[in-house]
């Protein structure tokens, strides 16, 4: 029915994924975008918006906010309310609004790393002090390190930016945990920050809990993030959205925002809705295609490339590949002068990792890992 075998040529589009390595013979395989077309719903309620003609400032219409809250409550089972939507142009200027907006300058802010480089940089950015607490490795999974958590806060951190499902280890923390760290931030007097963007991307049959759904106590200081982005290869469209139960709390945001954040661009609305109301059957479809990427891929490192170590991941297209066993110096570098461009774990605050997307037509991921299967036995 929809055809992820097809591999789309992003040449001349402005593509910031492809457009790195644009005279170079190297794969983009780093930035979190697919290399898929959109569901063929979403491209006509595109075309039908084009083809009205006029593109004027537009503001938050019935349609998506409907479809938006309807979604919310069907995959989240949170009965939101319109007000309670901040709509943003993406999640990285929410980031940084939301550290600008809670707190004073020389103020922290804290997270676990490896973790999405915004989440590093948005506290120094915005006269912040960050502190980063390891994730622990426990065998095969990855936890919190509750007891460097509690060392690490101090009396000035304001916030904890949570990344649920984790971008990049790939875990989807449980409810126990999710309640453990509110219990942490109301001890605390942390405002929680949920970026939940690849929610809708779950591989394994695991449960997911949204962090908005523990309920009042979560109500009163938790701010989720989403966007119909990541799931359904949208991020050109600009997007997304901040979910504020609390009025205080979204007050304070909004202030921020003023003169800084105006209007969205009038397609992201119309992707967001259509994304929402039709493309249940094709996120379908690709998880499945994922899923069969990821074993691929889990199958092909173990087989050919043994010194990698991969952890079990439950979300996500992004692998998160141990190389520390390699000992290169430069591990990006090596990989990228053998024709793949990866994400450096530098960035993410965990040197000796890599980050894979695999949300690709299979073809082109299986010539990446023969590129750097060959660059390894060489």
């Amino acid at each position: 029915m929809f055809d992820f075998d097809h591999l789309p040529d992003r040449s001349n589009t402005g593509s910031l994924k492809w457009d790195r390595y644009r005279e170079h013979d190297v794969l983009p395989m780093w930035v979190a975008d697919m290399d898929f077309v959109s569901a063929p719903e979403i491209v006509a309620a595109l075309r039908a918006r084009a083809e009205h003609g006029v593109f004027g400032y537009t503001i938050p219409y019935e349609d998506a906010v409907r479809e938006t809250l309807r979604y919310l409550e069907r995959r989240h089972g949170v009965a939101a309310q319109a007000d309670w939507l901040v709509w943003m142009p993406g999640l990285v200027p929410a980031l940084n609004l939301i550290c600008r907006a809670f707190g004073e300058s020389g103020d922290a802010v804290m997270t676990c790393t490896p973790v999405y480089p915004p989440f590093l940089s948005a506290p120094i950015f915005q006269d912040r002090k960050r502190i980063a607490v390891p994730l622990r490795l426990d065998g095969a999974r990855w936890s919190f390190d509750w007891d460097a958590m509690e060392s690490a806060v101090t009396e000035t951190t304001r916030l904890f930016i949570l990344c649920h499902p984790h971008n990049p280890v790939g875990r989807v923390w449980r409810r126990e945990e999710l309640e453990r760290l509110l219990e942490f931030c109301e001890r605390r007097q942390l405002i929680l920050v949920s970026d939940e963007i690849h929610c809708d991307l779950i591989l394994d049959d695991v449960p997911w809990t949204a962090t908005l759904a523990l309920g009042e106590r979560a109500a009163q200081r938790v701010i989720t993030l989403h966007a119909p982005s990541k799931t359904y290869n949208l991020p050109g469209l600009a997007c997304a959205y901040a979910v504020i139960p609390d009025a205080g709390l979204r007050t304070t945001f909004r202030r921020a925002a003023r003169g800084i954040i105006t209007e969205i661009n009038a397609f992201g609305y119309t992707g967001c809705a259509a994304a929402y109301r039709h493309g249940e059957p094709w996120r379908q479809a690709v998880l499945a295609y994922l899923r069969e990427n990821r074993d691929f891929l889990y199958s092909f490192v173990k087989e050919r490339m043994p010194a990698i170590r991969m952890q079990p991941m439950e979300a996500t297209y992004l692998a998160w590949l141990d190389v520390r066993a390699l000992n290169l110096e430069h591990p990006h570098r090596f990989f990228e002068e053998a024709g793949v461009g990866l994400s450096s774990g530098v960035d993410f605050g965990a040197p000796g990792f890599l980050r894979l997307n695999f949300g690709c037509p299979r073809a082109r991921l299986l010539t990446a890992l023969e590129r750097m299967a060959r660059a390894l036995d060489s």
